[in-house]
């Protein structure tokens, strides 16, 4: 696919300095370079800034946030790599900030839209969900936004060892976990999840999830399991979900999608059959829907569909579907 890596968090080809995390002079040396400056989270939010929120906000490395803030997951700042120039680039969590006074009522929503001010930053410096702004954002900060809000997460459900079960420490400027005492090893994890783009002639098949605002349709999808091809994949999720037998699948797009740790494999397949058959277990819903039909929901005129989410690598599929850009 000749668009792939225009979709949101798709590569900006930031170098990620590999061979700086495991060597101490290295990282002090970008530590302590003038230019250096950090990404800063705040319970999974993102600190950002303009009138649009459309850029992100980054803190000098000798910030009172980083150097002695209220801390989180991470205690130092994790190394995210090299931006334009040589300026290194981290991650810090500062969730111990109780936040006192702001308005919580949307932290940890299905759609989070308020914005939470500290009191020793700029004006208009907030955290903002990443959803919420993803779309705004340029290729490079979308990249590190996105990198900063999947390794910080790790970090926080992967505490302990999964060996022994001693709580482990970070190293690697934050790209591992060792275990100081059977001296395991662990690295963030990435899951993979295959997307489907699935059609029969002009209509494309969608599905919604429990939950989700009324008229919402995405793409399916699910989990790749151990043992299995992207492939294979597509045609059991599919089969599971809606009933529908998947014949011929070729791989399209990736996206990065940091909610909590996924990477979505954008596939198109072609359905052997229009009959649908959910599992009401997996999904609540499932409907074909025809391309001017979804022309209409992504103009906003359809009466009831909702094209699915801006930013989400099924509404970059379906927009390439449209306009007959997937080759």
């Amino acid at each position: 696919m000749k668009r792939a890596e225009q979709v949101t968090f798709g590569g900006s080809g930031m170098d990620r300095a590999a061979h700086v995390r495991g060597d101490a002079a290295l990282l002090a040396e970008a530590t302590a370079h003038p230019n250096a400056a950090c990404v800063l989270l705040w319970r999974g939010k993102i600190l950002v800034q303009g009138d649009r929120l459309d850029r992100l906000s980054l803190v000098r490395m000798d910030h009172s946030l980083v150097r002695n803030g209220p801390g989180g997951v991470i205690l130092e700042p994790i190394f995210l790599g090299v931006d334009a120039e040589n300026a290194p680039r981290f991650a810090f969590d500062v969730s111990s900030w109780d936040a006192e006074g702001l308005d919580l009522s949307g932290v940890g929503a299905f759609v989070d839209r308020t914005e939470q001010q500290h009191p020793d930053l700029p004006e208009g410096h907030v955290f903002a969900e990443l959803r919420r702004v993803m779309t705004r954002l340029g290729a490079r900060d979308a990249e590190l936004a996105a990198t900063a809000k999947a390794i910080i997460g790790w970090h926080e459900t992967h505490k302990f060892c999964a060996r022994c079960g001693e709580r482990s420490v970070i190293s690697q400027a934050g790209w591992q976990r060792s275990c100081p005492v059977c001296g395991g090893h662990h690295f963030p994890r990435t899951d993979p999840v295959v997307i489907m783009l699935i059609t029969h002639g002009d209509q494309v098949l969608m599905g919604r999830s429990p939950g989700w605002p009324d008229g919402m349709y995405s793409l399916l999808a699910g989990f790749v399991e151990p043992g299995e091809t992207l492939e294979a994949a597509v045609r059991r999720e599919v089969m599971e979900e809606a009933g529908v037998p998947v014949g011929r699948v070729r791989y399209l797009s990736s996206q990065p999608w940091p909610f909590p740790a996924s990477l979505m494999f954008g596939c198109e397949g072609e359905a052997l059959s229009q009959d649908i058959r959910i599992d009401p277990t997996e999904i609540e819903d499932a409907i074909w829907v025809g391309k001017s039909e979804m022309m209409q929901a992504f103009a906003g005129e359809h009466p009831t569909l909702m094209p699915a989410r801006k930013g989400a690598i099924a509404h970059f599929l379906l927009r390439n579907w449209l306009a007959d850009t997937l080759d």
